[in-house]
């Protein structure tokens, strides 16, 4: 009988550690399984081909531990912004700052006859509580700069659309690409500065719409004839005081501002919705377009930013971001390279 009860209990304890055992196996499987489900769907949804099955090996390396830090976060302590997995998962944020911002700091030709002009919106002080120049019609539908480095552009010509809307009651959306191609002053895909745009613009007499020379996302030789084709223009542009939220308000209550950021970091990559508050410096790569600011629920204060990046990025391809920060570069560096076109 003791006997009995013996094996009894050895059977039982041997099948528990069978059980653990199978179901510890499964279990890695299962994760690493979902994983590899989840990068083929992303692959299809982004379409996505890589050369060979090493690059697709490499690349998910990169998707499955970006995907796994990017659930960390959004699992752990409420910040006040989520992250979402994007069309840049699969890449580290080293290659994502090389074909995805695009602001270059120094530039191959330096202009500064904006910088010389007075800052026009220093005495204005009837600044509304919150401002969203989407809702008064002065902001084009999101774009996509690809991988083409070439965000200098966007931001410029969002700027200059919003006050080509104020002065000339008309929404036109504008060219890029005949910045990215024409622009001498700046190096196309290999970067820019929005000022050295607007000179451009400027001084070419201003600029033609993006239906008559539709962006590629790529660079190419200058058309001549599409660019001769002059839908707006501006008398040239101003900057506003560095390292100055209060200036950069006063600017943005009048009119989309173009901003200098820091834009290459994880989280900013992989925002998704939120007042993002993340950590950040102000080694400047980025170009975007201030088109607005408030206030959330929560009280803290934003800034709206339009991107470059498609309506996947982001809320729909917006950022808000804190606005009134201890820092007098701004968070991210916002307030530290800003300027506007004028008309």
């Amino acid at each position: 009988m003791a006997k009995r009860n013996e094996l009894s209990f050895l059977t039982a304890a041997t099948l528990l550690v069978i059980i653990v055992s199978v179901s510890e196996t499964l279990s890695r499987p299962l994760g690493e399984e979902h994983l590899l489900k989840q990068h083929e769907e992303w692959m299809a949804i982004h379409g996505r081909d890589y050369k060979d099955a090493a690059e697709k090996a490499k690349r998910y390396e990169i998707f499955k531990e970006n995907v796994k830090r990017i659930s960390a976060f959004n699992n752990g302590k409420d910040v006040g912004y989520k992250l979402a997995v994007n069309k840049f998962a699969d890449l580290t944020n080293e290659e994502f700052r090389a074909s995805y911002t695009g602001y270059k700091r120094r530039p191959t030709r330096v202009l500064s006859s904006g910088a010389a002009k007075p800052f026009k919106y220093t005495n204005f002080t009837a600044i509304p509580a919150a401002l969203d120049w989407r809702t008064k019609k002065a902001v084009t539908s999101v774009k996509d700069q690809g991988d083409c480095g070439c965000c200098w552009a966007f931001s410029a010509v969002a700027a200059m659309e919003g006050i080509t809307k104020l002065k000339k009651k008309k929404l036109v959306s504008l060219s890029e690409q005949e910045l990215v191609d024409c622009d001498d002053y700046d190096d196309g895909c290999w970067g820019g500065l929005m000022d050295n745009a607007f000179e451009f613009i400027k001084s070419n007499g201003g600029l033609t719409t993006e239906a008559n020379y539709p962006y590629r996302g790529n660079g190419g030789s200058c058309n001549t004839a599409k660019m001769a084709n002059h839908s707006a223009s501006i008398t040239g542009y101003q900057d506003v005081p560095d390292n100055n939220e209060k200036a950069l308000l006063q600017a943005v209550a009048n009119q989309p501002v173009s901003v200098a950021i820091e834009g290459g970091g994880f989280d900013f990559r992989f925002y998704s919705s939120g007042v993002f508050t993340g950590s950040c410096g102000t080694d400047i790569d980025h170009a975007v377009t201030a088109v607005g600011y408030g206030k959330a629920s929560g009280g803290t204060k934003y800034w709206l930013m339009k991107n470059s990046w498609g309506t996947g990025w982001g809320e729909s391809g917006y950022m808000r971001i804190q606005r009134d920060v201890s820092s007098t570069a701004g968070l991210c560096g916002l307030a530290m390279l800003a300027s506007y076109p004028t008309a």
